[in-house]
């Protein structure tokens, strides 16, 4: 007769995969918001932009992230001493205007550098729907000839599932008077539904790139 595991052994087969999936799901919480390149114009080294006025622009197919982007950089900046003056907004859903204008906009600003900051979708997670369980019992009959069924187990949806958007942000400063890059980054964060969180850490992420970097 073929032997069958134990009660005991199932348990502890059914505790290591469960402490498995535990530590995956650990380490998926533990995912944080990075920097995962930047470059810096040698040029512009050692070029504090402390105590300087800057323009602040950001860039995203979303006109309430765009004005939630800008007003995460202007804080973060004003926390390095600079004076942040944010770009107009162009309405709607519009996407900002290009460097020429954007430069234009600095000048009548009086700002010195420019910081855009580009904020697009990097990764989607859909966590399916949480689902409830039921049988239906088995049978049997009698008399001389009787038979049983086995139960049938249905699982069910409960819920539409959920998703969640992890967005980048590509962070440059702008020289204003030469137009050219000073320095740029580029800062991801883990999926998630607040979209208010995430704009605050990218902001904090670039910003404190450049703050590493030299610039302030």
């Amino acid at each position: 007769m073929p032997a069958f595991p134990s009660p005991s052994t199932c348990g502890s087969r059914f505790g290591a995969v469960a402490s498995l999936l535990a530590s995956g799901l650990l380490f998926a919480g533990c995912a944080t918001t990075q920097v995962g390149a930047q470059w810096t114009d040698p040029a512009f080294k050692g070029q504090s932009l402390r105590g300087a006025r800057l323009l602040v622009v950001c860039d995203a197919a979303d006109a309430t992230l765009r004005r939630i982007c800008q007003d995460e950089v202007s804080a973060q900046l004003t926390g390095l001493g600079a004076a942040p003056v944010q770009a107009p907004d162009p309405g709607g859903d519009t996407r900002q205007p290009g460097p020429d204008q954007v430069l234009a906009a600095a000048r009548v600003a009086g700002a010195k550098a420019v910081f855009s900051a580009t904020v697009s979708p990097d990764a989607t997670i859909v966590n399916p729907a949480p689902s409830f369980s039921f049988g239906i019992g088995g049978f049997g009959g009698g008399g001389y000839r009787s038979g049983t069924a086995g139960g049938i187990g249905i699982t069910m949806p409960a819920g539409p599932g959920q998703v969640s958007t992890g967005y980048a942000a590509n962070g440059a400063l702008t020289d204003v008077a030469s137009g050219r890059t000073m320095w740029s980054a580029k800062a991801t964060t883990p999926a998630q539904q607040n979209l208010n969180a995430q704009m605050a850490e990218l902001a904090r992420a670039v910003v404190g790139a450049a703050q590493q970097a030299g610039l302030f």
